[in-house]
């Protein structure tokens, strides 16, 4: 049995989950890259799978402190309370940043999934024909996800709860935003929207759709991580490097949609080189300050990195 976590630990736990909950608002960003970077991926898969059916049993039969334990219940809720509490606080201060000051922010998170791919492909012990075809597949899979054209799913319940247990798995996914598979359904929109009207009806049906997309894919992952490591690794490697079409900082917008406020907000964009943003746009592209956010990222999480290493030593 591992050591019981300390105050401290529990602490930093509670701020990776408000960089996952800040990360998971941002359509293009993945709460599963802010787990993976941060080092509690594994743990995290591990602790949700270990919320079966079963566990309930342990509940009713009066085994609390057994089932606390084994789904590692100190770690969950440090977390969760520091993912809630980032939507809560940290998500309208990125939003606004996300509108005043676009390229320096996705500049920021650029360098942070360049970093990351990395920091996930250096874990790949193993290279050879399959886990070069998986990085190419996670690659050529997550770009085509960051270009699909936006679909308009109905507001209704079964498709609600579809759109639950698909985007929950996005989520935990590095490199694929669980916002962004929202807004490519056409939900995007209604589930914000309930969010700040606390519509509980549909967001009870949400709710049940991701926590039965967790429960499954949590497994599903934990197993091939375990069993076919290497050729999971260079999946996730690839998700992160397709990824980074989406998170570009220099964009035009091609087509817009309306926000839950009815507001005109980017829908389909594509990707240009910040001399061609400024000729076409007439706006300045800031690529220095961007650039200097990017290398700003990438020395943070190595830095971060290189302390995670130190205190577990």
């Amino acid at each position: 049995m591992s050591k019981p976590d300390s105050f401290s630990s529990l602490c930093v736990v509670f701020l990776k989950g408000l960089a996952m909950g800040a990360a998971d608002v941002v359509p293009g960003v993945s709460g599963g890259t802010i787990a993976f970077i941060s080092g509690i991926y594994e743990r995290l898969l591990a602790a949700i799978a270990a919320c079966t059916p079963a566990k309930l049993l342990w509940l009713c039969q009066g085994r609390w402190r057994e089932t606390w334990q084994a789904i590692d219940g100190n770690f969950l809720v440090a977390l969760l309370a520091g993912i809630f509490t980032s939507i809560a606080s940290l998500a309208r201060l990125i939003s606004y940043l996300l509108v005043a000051w676009p390229e320096l922010i996705w500049s920021f998170f650029f360098g942070l999934i360049l970093v990351s791919v990395w920091l996930v492909g250096k874990q790949i012990g193993r290279w050879n024909a399959g886990t070069f075809a998986a990085l190419i597949g996670g690659a050529v899979f997550a770009y085509l996800i960051t270009v699909a054209v936006p679909l308009q799913w109905e507001a209704t319940p079964v498709m609600l709860f579809l759109a639950g247990s698909i985007a929950i798995c996005a989520m935990i996914l590095p490199g694929i935003s669980g916002s962004f598979i929202l807004l490519l359904l056409g939900l995007y929109t209604t589930v914000l929207a309930a969010v700040k009207e606390f519509d509980v009806a549909l967001l009870a049906v949400f709710m049940l759709g991701c926590v039965a997309g967790l429960l499954c894919f949590s497994r599903l992952l934990g197993w091939l991580l375990s069993h076919v490591r290497h050729i999971t690794l260079a999946f996730l490697t690839g998700l992160l490097i397709g990824s980074l079409n989406m998170v570009w900082p220099w964009k035009q917008t091609l087509t817009w949609r309306q926000n839950s406020q009815g507001e005109s907000v980017p829908l389909v964009q594509e990707n240009l080189w910040p001399v061609q943003y400024e000729t076409l746009l007439g706006e300045p592209s800031y690529w220095q300050v961007g650039l200097a956010l990017m290398l700003f990222a990438v020395v943070l999480v190595l830095a971060l990195e290189w302390f995670g290493r130190q205190s577990d030593q």
